[in-house]
């Protein structure tokens, strides 16, 4: 593995000591030691323990001073909590003195590798073939998603598969303050801005909350940046609106929220853009502007391992100034709902007349939709 170069935090491999392979391991996305114990979670979210006889003080402290010199800032009883992100890797420490357990610390990777394939979310039970391609249609078609589930699910990993199908011309800007989406690296070659938001870490921004770029300053600055698409990691306040006010002028994109079902979509928008007075109109553009929702779920299996899948899919559409939800898949079953005629009129404009037609495909990643489907033009 090659020095993890970047503007937060340097470590070498020699850092990591006996942590190395699990930071190697692609299955495995977050490594966890608790003061005593070191639990391992791959990417089926099958939580084991594992070794930690290796797991001094002495290496925990030489660790721990590492990231803190590497981030300068100080890890003592006056400032417990240490965090620390690499462009692949994210670091939390919690000091001694403000648990009874010990000094813990925990590792979420964020790798730039695809982990999820066409026939692989298929083969695994994810969502019916139709619906997938029907989904990657929708991105041809140039539609707007949101993505919704809760923390571990893997909205942002599906957003990444989807945001593979974009193409390559199509400049795509990320928005996010941890990095995880890594587009320019599963799609190089493509037209791609990454822009991280990203506190002012001088005693001045701290004291006032301070942010040198936030979410609402990079999606304003993103439109001056002529972009296709923006992507947003994670729509959490205020900035809701600012991204529907970017839809609104054309631009498409893709986000993750957090909420328990699709139909709850448009409320989480109008909580977190927290404007009674232009609350009708706003209500409106969610309908008109939002065209997916989709919400994930896992489900645990009795051998202990864990399956994500598509629990709910929608379309939000308003027509005749009447907003309506065309729920077409629920309880992970594909529901007797019609996709509504804006839909199909999108589709057909994009030259897709079936919407349940295999996808052909477009970009290096992923490498192929279903199986050895050929490549077909519409």
């Amino acid at each position: 593995m090659d020095e993890m170069k970047n503007r937060d935090i340097l470590l070498d491999e020699e850092s990591f000591g006996p942590l190395l392979p699990f930071i190697q391991d692609d299955a495995i996305t977050d490594v966890d030691y608790n003061g005593k114990d070191l639990w391992l979670t791959d990417i089926n979210k099958v939580k084991v323990k594992a070794d930690a006889s290796l797991i001094t003080p002495k290496f925990i402290e030489v660790f721990i001073n590492k990231v803190s010199m590497a981030v300068e800032q100080q890890f003592n009883p006056a400032n417990p909590i240490l965090e620390a992100e690499s462009e692949e890797l994210r670091i939390t420490a919690v000091h001694e003195t403000v648990t009874s357990t010990g000094r813990a610390f925990c590792i979420r990777k964020a790798p730039a590798v695809p982990r999820y394939d066409a026939d692989d979310l298929i083969r695994q039970g994810y969502c019916e073939e139709k619906i997938l391609a029907l989904l990657i249609n929708c991105i041809f078609t140039k539609m707007n998603f949101v993505i919704c589930g809760d923390t571990g699910v893997g909205k942002t990993e599906f957003a990444k598969f989807l945001s593979g199908y974009i193409r390559p011309q199509d400049k795509v800007i990320t928005i996010e303050d941890n990095p995880e989406w890594h587009y320019d690296k599963l799609n190089p070659g493509n037209d791609c801005i990454a822009i991280k938001v990203k506190k002012d870490k001088t005693k001045e921004g701290e004291k006032n909350n301070i942010t040198s770029m936030n979410y609402t300053n990079a999606i304003k600055t993103c439109l001056r940046l002529n972009p296709s698409w923006i992507m947003l990691s994670e729509a959490r306040s205020k900035e809701a609106k600012s991204l529907l006010e970017c839809w609104s002028t054309g631009v498409k994109g893709i986000t993750t929220i957090h909420t328990d079902n699709v139909l709850k979509i448009p409320d989480r928008f109008m909580n977190m853009i927290q404007n009674s007075r232009d609350a009708d109109r706003m209500v409106n553009d969610i309908y008109d502007f939002i065209d997916i929702g989709i919400l994930l779920r896992i489900k645990e299996m009795p051998d202990g391992a864990s399956r994500r899948y598509i629990d709910q899919m929608c379309f939000f559409d308003r027509e005749k100034e009447e907003n309506h939800t065309y729920l077409l898949v629920d309880e992970g079953q594909i529901q007797d709902v019609a996709i509504p005629d804006s839909i199909h009129k999108k589709m057909k404009r994009a030259g897709i007349l079936d919407p349940y037609a295999h996808a052909y495909v477009l970009t290096d990643y992923p490498k192929r939709v279903f199986g050895e489907t050929e490549k077909k033009q519409r």
